[in-house]
């Protein structure tokens, strides 16, 4: 095997010498230097795989490092330290070649991956000399961009992960948010505490107090038993509520009293309790518009948006579609057991044409699908599906064929029987379910119905004693 070398550059004596050991206990041949000049002089002198280095030094700085070496070897990765980030200095970094940033202070899993993810994609470059995709880990799942913006808003939120202060992340839907809260979470100081996540959608209204606040038992009919509310089970952690302008303004109330307080009294409690809870919130409504209807409290909305974050849209970086796209074209072709196909290049332009007001989530499920309609080896633009770019059918058709086709099969409910409606969406809903193996999504896209339907239906079949 090759033997990789690093070069360190930083002015702290401890720093370098730890950032040394780190390298080296994973396996890399290192060389340190303690100022800029001399970095420059070893890099000439020698051959290095990539370049550690820490952004504020006297003399030359990080960045004038990252700049003279990409003036000397563009295609050298340069990874840039610092305890000073920010969404500007990222970008920047980004447009002058940087292929990633460690934010101190930083953890040995931080820096090894950070420096096994750059020397893979060889210093950020795809085989054409484009950026190359970033696969960024986000709990079981991973983002995937090359988008500067993008990358900007990871740095930032390595930034601000530490604090306690409370984020709230707006986008529409499909855009990841969730994804984006576990970033966060990974990142932080409570990410050996709970992770707890609350959909306030997807929880009846006359629920969702107790869901969200625990209640005591004896609290009402049918409270047989203590129960813990999520703020309790996030307690030391951090708690994700998830499109928070849904909620009602009793329990906006209530939440504005538990982030002032920091404490909360379970439904037919005596006593309040203190928690220690970091809160993130999303949403895809716009909430500033929300709050000027009244329909969301404005202190509330202040005290959740101490550290803003707006995820742009799918359209808005078009880079990213082509990546994502073999993305989850590897993704689903693994999980099927299907031959990985390519993307024809009329269908990348397809791709590329549309404007995704799904988001990602919507690419996902058009890959998934092409993945298990496409029967030779290359997707051709008919196993997308799309309606409204450059299709001669009537809008709605191709769906409703591609339905046809994969409903084919799922049983058919016996309507002699005595049954309510309620009775009968339910066993449409299970059958459907059953017959693509409980994948929510293609059981969805069959029924005609969003996935967020799909899961409240089931949410209310719950709470009804269905199995």
């Amino acid at each position: 095997m090759k033997e990789t070398h690093i070069l360190v550059v930083d002015d702290d004596t401890s720093m370098r010498m730890a950032l040394c050991e780190t390298l080296e206990s994973c396996g890399y041949l290192v060389e340190a230097a303690a100022n800029g000049i001399e970095a420059l002089d070893k890099f000439r002198a020698g051959a290095f795989e990539a370049v550690i280095t820490d952004m504020r030094m006297p003399g030359m700085s990080g960045m004038e490092v990252l700049k003279s070496i990409k003036k000397i070897s563009p295609e050298s990765p340069v990874i840039l330290i610092t305890a000073y980030g920010t969404v500007n200095t990222a970008v920047e970094a980004m447009k002058e070649g940087a292929s990633d940033f460690i934010m101190k202070p930083f953890s040995l899993e931080d820096i090894e991956f950070v420096v096994k993810n750059v020397l893979a994609t060889q210093g950020g470059k795809d085989e054409k000399g484009g950026r190359a995709e970033r696969k960024i880990p986000a709990a079981d799942r991973e983002i995937v961009t090359q988008d500067g913006r993008m990358l900007g808003i990871f740095e930032f939120l390595k930034t601000v992960a530490k604090s306690k202060s409370s984020v709230l992340i707006q986008g529409e839907s499909g855009t990841g948010k969730e994804l984006f809260a576990r970033f966060l979470y990974r990142h932080s100081d409570r990410k050996h505490m709970p992770f707890v996540a609350v959909n306030c959608a997807a929880i009846p209204e006359n629920l969702l107090e107790s869901e969200m606040f625990g209640y005591e038992k004896g609290a009402f009919t049918g409270a047989m038993q203590r129960k813990i509310g999520k703020f309790e089970l996030a307690n030391g952690g951090t708690l994700l509520l998830d499109e928070v302008t849904e909620m009602s303004p009793h329990l906006q109330a209530k939440l504005l009293r538990v982030i002032q307080e920091k404490e909360i009294d379970r439904v037919g409690g005596k006593m309040p309790f203190p928690i220690d809870v970091r809160i993130i919130a999303t949403t895809n409504a716009d909430i500033r518009k929300a709050v000027e209807d009244r329909a969301f409290r404005d202190d509330l909305y202040y005290r959740l948006n101490v550290i803003p974050l707006k995820i742009p849209p799918l359209r808005e970086r078009r880079g990213d579609i082509e990546c994502l796209g073999r993305h989850f074209l590897e993704k689903y072709a693994n999980l099927n057991g299907r031959p990985l196909p390519v993307l024809d290049d009329s269908t990348l332009k397809r791709l590329n044409a549309y404007d995704w007001p799904g988001n990602v989530r919507e690419l996902e499920n058009v890959i998934e699908r092409a993945v298990l309609v496409c029967q030779g080896d290359a997707v051709l633009p008919e196993h997308l599906y799309l309606e409204d770019v450059g299709s001669d059918d009537p809008p709605g058709e191709k769906m409703s064929r591609f339905r046809e086709e994969i409903a084919d099969g799922i049983p058919e409910i016996d309507f002699s029987r005595d049954m309510t409606i309620w009775e009968m969406e339910k066993e449409l809903i299970f059958n459907t379910l059953d017959k693509v193996k409980g994948n929510k999504t293609k059981a969805a896209e069959i029924l005609g119905i969003s996935v967020r339907t799909m899961r409240n239906k089931l949410q209310e079949y719950s709470l009804k004693g269905s199995e």
